[in-house]
């Protein structure tokens, strides 16, 4: 594997090459101290930017040298102006570093007003001048641009860039051995401007961090602020404009994580323009060492038993059908496959011995410790890591997660609720360990009406999981009731779908709905024929292929395998035929994944947004529904 401090180094002179910054030749000759005062900047700037430059700095070496307008408070600097001479016969025992002393003048000076003195030496009887000067004070600027600061309490990375005024990427680039997460204490080179320069965080406003080319309108339609309202906010917009990275201020009810501005279905095939072969490593956990080839019956069983083996075999043919799909559309794929074995350990092994500075992207592992570990390293070279079937916890800026969060799930829910023209009715039924969550959905819709279980009678601090029928008498009335039902313990959940339907009758129309489906509604207690009647509506990474329409994907599947494709394949092809149309119709992943791009295959889309504090979230959204024991996607 190559240095990894050059690898360091190269990415952040890459990093570098949009912002304000020079590159130095260092020609025979030169000194840091030589280079800095031809910048004027101080060899401090110079070693914060090229650490390296301390133990290697030798000639045709490049250096990053700052050009920031950021500067220092004037420095005085003393000079001497040459006013005249004084005659002075030199005496017995005289020397010329005792005339230096006497009259505050050097050697050099000496000898430079009586050159006899470059070939003789002093002596006694000799008349010489000394050289008489004045002191002249002037003040010089440097550029010393670059600060220590220790990182405070609560203090991330998008805090201290927005205190001294610049983005993300710029403070990673004055720190490019920082650790991803920073910790109290640790010691950043930040911009050295006045301490009453500062930006201060304040908690009365809201934070946004600008995405690559992002402009005044696109803003405008994400944060319905005009640009006017903007540079009120953020004055230092006026003169740098926006940058992608920077961080603004907004006011506080500026909703700056909701989910992105409806956009029509982008169809990548009209825009492919990069043919280069695509380089991609898949990283999953085969477990190959435990099994043995030879033995096919032994083989079939350990699949059929390792339900993790499974997912990962089916994951791997929807990769392999989306090589085979993108190549009929001129996409060619180098894939190299490790096996990480579930383990840490093993992962650390395959980064090591191997370079992965010159790939495309990276899919899995599935691991968390070991997925943090590739996309840590991956980091340098910012080579894309794409979290296919976890989500990982820390997205570092190189992470792509395929999976979008928990609460965007919840979001798109109710936003669909309040989609609704008519005027519906809500109910939310809740356990007690979901009753935090449920009153914040009550605030939602504020004459909305909320039950929670029933505590056990014996131990009034755990929860009974049932309500009574009659906390549902006169709830229902002619007309469309939406009912959240908040919990996942099947037996409630079993109880009360039981009972929603028996009030669903005549004109009485209730529709069950959820904020986030779990195992609670797939219960073997749990009749699909009550869901359908309720037509259960909730939020899902995925829908279902509609088995009613003709398919490619699936009919190549069902040709090849004789069964409907698992949710596994569809995810593995919708992942892999994303991820390389997305590179071929851009110089990379990252110009490819802006948020006004979304897509849509098999059974899963993908819209890309950049984290405030990381990399790239899915935030592409079903909202599915039961319809005639079917899974659709709702209207």
């Amino acid at each position: 594997m190559k240095n990894i401090l050059t690898i360091i180094l190269i990415a952040f002179t890459i990093g570098l090459s949009a912002q304000d910054y020079i590159e130095h030749t260092v020609k025979p000759g030169e000194t840091i101290e030589s280079i800095a005062k031809g910048y004027l900047v101080t060899p401090f700037d110079i070693y914060a930017l090229n650490p390296d430059a301390k133990r290697k700095f030798q000639p045709n070496s490049v250096l990053i040298i700052p050009n920031s307008k950021v500067k220092n408070d004037a420095i005085v600097d003393d000079s001497r102006e040459l006013i005249g001479y004084k005659d002075h016969k030199v005496k017995r025992k005289e020397t010329l570093y005792g005339l230096t002393k006497e009259y505050n003048v050097s050697e050099d000076e000496i000898k430079k007003a009586n050159r006899f003195l470059y070939s003789e030496n002093l002596k006694k009887g000799d008349k010489i001048r000394i050289p008489k000067y004045r002191t002249v004070v002037s003040k010089q600027t440097l550029m010393n641009t670059v600060k220590k600061y220790t990182v405070q309490p609560k203090e991330g990375k998008w805090r201290i860039a927005y205190k001294f005024g610049i983005s993300v990427a710029e403070l990673e680039a004055l720190n490019p051995f920082m650790n991803e997460t920073i910790q109290p204490g640790d010691e950043l080179n930040v911009p050295n401007i006045d301490d009453t320069e500062e930006k201060q965080v304040e908690s009365t406003f809201g934070y946004y961090e600008v995405l690559p080319k992002e402009g005044f309108f696109r803003l405008k339609i994400k944060l319905n602020l005009t640009q006017e309202q903007l540079e009120k906010l953020n004055p230092e917009l006026k003169e740098t404009g926006l940058k992608a990275g920077m961080v603004l201020k907004v006011p506080a009810d500026v909703d700056t994580t909701s989910s992105l501005e409806v956009v029509e279905t982008t169809n990548l095939k009209s825009n492919l323009t990069n043919f280069k072969t695509k380089k991609i490593a898949l990283m999953l956990p085969y477990r190959l060492d435990r099994i043995d080839v030879d033995a096919v019956e032994a083989t079939k069983d350990k699949i059929k038993e390792d339900k993790r083996l499974s997912v990962v075999l089916d994951f791997h043919v929807g990769v392999m059908m989306a090589l085979d799909s993108a190549k009929q559309l001129g996409i060619s794929t180098d894939l190299k496959v490790f096996d990480t074995r579930y383990h840490i350990s093993r992962t650390a092994d395959i980064l090591a011995e191997n370079d992965f500075s010159d790939y495309d992207a990276v899919i899995g592992p599935m691991e968390e410790n070991s997925f943090n570990r590739v996309a840590m390293t991956l980091k340098a070279d910012n080579i894309p890591v794409i979290a296919a079937m976890n989500k990982p916890k820390q997205v570092y800026g190189n992470v792509f997660q395929t999976l979008p969060e928990d609460k965007l799930l919840s979001k798109t829910m109710i936003d669909f609720v309040k989609a609704d023209s008519l005027k519906t009715k809500v109910v939310i039924i809740s356990d007690h360990l979901h009753r935090t969550s449920s009153e914040a959905l009550q605030k939602q819709f504020p004459n909305s009406k909320l039950i929670l279980t029933q505590k056990d009678k014996k131990d009034k601090s755990k929860d009974a999981y049932y309500i009574y029928h009659a906390n549902l008498q006169n709830v229902f009335n002619a007309g469309k009731t939406i009912v959240f039902l908040e919990t996942e313990n099947t037996s409630l959940a079993s109880s009360v779908i039981s009972m929603l339907n028996g009030f669903a009758v005549n004109k009485t129309e209730i529709v069950l709905a959820t904020l986030n489906k779990g195992k609670a509604f797939e219960g073997k207690d749990i009749d699909n024929n009550n869901l359908s009647n309720l037509k259960f509506h909730y939020p899902s990474v995925h829908k279902d292929f509609d088995e009613t329409k003709s398919n490619g994907f699936v009919d190549t599947y069902r040709k090849e395998y004789g069964v409907s494709p698992s949710k596994y394949v569809s995810r593995g092809f919708d992942i892999t035929l994303d991820l390389l149309m997305r590179l071929a119709s851009a110089e990379n992943l990252y110009e490819a994944s802006i948020d006004a791009i979304e897509t849509e295959y098999i059974e899963n889309k993908f819209r890309y947004n950049k984290a405030l504090m990381g990399g790239y979230v899915n935030e592409a959204v079903y909202i599915v529904k039961y319809d005639n024991l079917r899974i659709v996607k709702a209207d």
